[in-house]
């Protein structure tokens, strides 16, 4: 997958399943279907089971005690949550079938081993692996993309990050600015950072997006992102722990073209008139005759005057044509040339 060609036409826009499939096959089927349909250009797994994020201990320290998930057991949270390892191979040909980019995220050295059997293309490290160096080199060295989410990463942490990535001679990746709160507030977001990551690092960055609405994605859109990731299902209804804060089909299609749009109002650098103002140039002023002018008159502040519309002299030239005379008899109302006036 050439990453960084997608992400210099436009933005490239990630649907994060993740345990949105509610336990059901056809269901993540549907949902990589609808996402595509909504206008994403990749659907995004996670790769990793209960055993492979965390042991199976009732002790205080694996129980969450705030936030969404508040009062979880992380195993059994996990249990719930992840994408069965035997469907994801079928659901990349699904993603193949209907023509839309498919990565996951790896979780430990098994699923990047696994990812790599069924010929993924490109890596996502969550923002709470960034700190897992020797994962961060083992995916990168595998030499595909490698996206990093940043989410309550202090500078050092995320240049510790890159740095994993380029020790595998691997220069592709892609900064991710994150709030790793689920959803997360708007006031939290930072999106300054995500400018700052860019200018530091030098690489292209984006926003993980786990706020409601599509205004976070679309101001990182104006801020320069070139990668915007949102969790994405068919309903939040369909009770699964990722719900809460996941878009449905009508607000991601809605977040897509706001994106969209707001890729064409940036545009490019452009000075002078564009073809649709061309007609505006009309109403702009001009020097006009505002009162009978004979032949060999003086031109004055009382027979000229700078109006609207256009068809005249440019008002630069108003001074400049005070005390000449005319050289032809000149209407009221007639736009004012250069050539009309001259000094006798």
């Amino acid at each position: 997958m050439d990453l960084y060609k997608k992400i210099k036409e436009k933005a490239y826009i990630v649907a994060e399943m993740s345990a949105n499939h509610a336990g059901s096959l056809e269901r993540a089927k549907e949902i990589i279907r609808i996402a595509r349909e909504s206008g994403a250009d990749c659907i995004k797994i996670q790769t990793y089971t209960p055993d492979t994020m965390t042991i199976n201990c009732d002790k205080p320290y694996f129980h969450i005690s705030h936030g969404t998930w508040a009062g979880e057991n992380l195993y059994h949270l996990y249990e719930r949550a992840y994408t069965p390892w035997s469907w994801q191979k079928e659901l990349k040909e699904e993603a193949d079938r209907v023509g839309i980019d498919f990565f996951s995220t790896p979780f430990d050295r098994t699923a990047v081993d696994f990812l790599e059997s069924i010929g993924v293309e490109c890596y996502k490290i969550a923002s709470f692996e960034l700190t897992d160096i020797p994962l961060i080199q083992y995916v990168a060295s595998k030499g595909k993309p490698v996206v990093l989410s940043t989410g309550m990463a202090c500078l050092g942490e995320i240049e510790a990050a890159v740095q994993a990535v380029y020790s595998q001679n691997n220069k592709q990746v892609i900064l991710l600015h994150c709030a790793s709160a689920y959803p997360a507030i708007t006031d939290s977001m930072n999106l300054r950072t995500m400018v700052n990551m860019r200018d530091t690092f030098q690489v292209p960055v984006g926003l993980s997006d786990h706020s409601m609405g599509s205004i976070g994605a679309v101001a990182a859109i104006a801020l320069g992102a070139r990668m915007i990731e949102k969790h994405f299902c068919l309903g939040r209804e369909i009770e699964n722990p990722d719900a809460s804060f996941s878009m449905n089909p009508k607000e991601f299609r809605q977040m897509v073209s706001d994106i969209r749009q707001a890729e064409k109002a940036i545009g490019k650098v452009w000075y002078g008139p564009t073809e649709q103002e061309r007609d505006s140039l009309d109403f702009r002023r001009s020097v006009f005759c505002v009162a009978d002018i004979k032949k060999g008159e003086r031109i004055t502040e009382e027979n000229i005057r700078i109006i609207r519309p256009g068809y005249g002299a440019a008002p630069r030239y108003f001074l400049e044509m005070l005390g000449q005379s005319a050289l032809c008899d000149i209407e009221r109302g007639t736009p004012l040339k250069m050539d009309m006036i001259g000094n006798m």
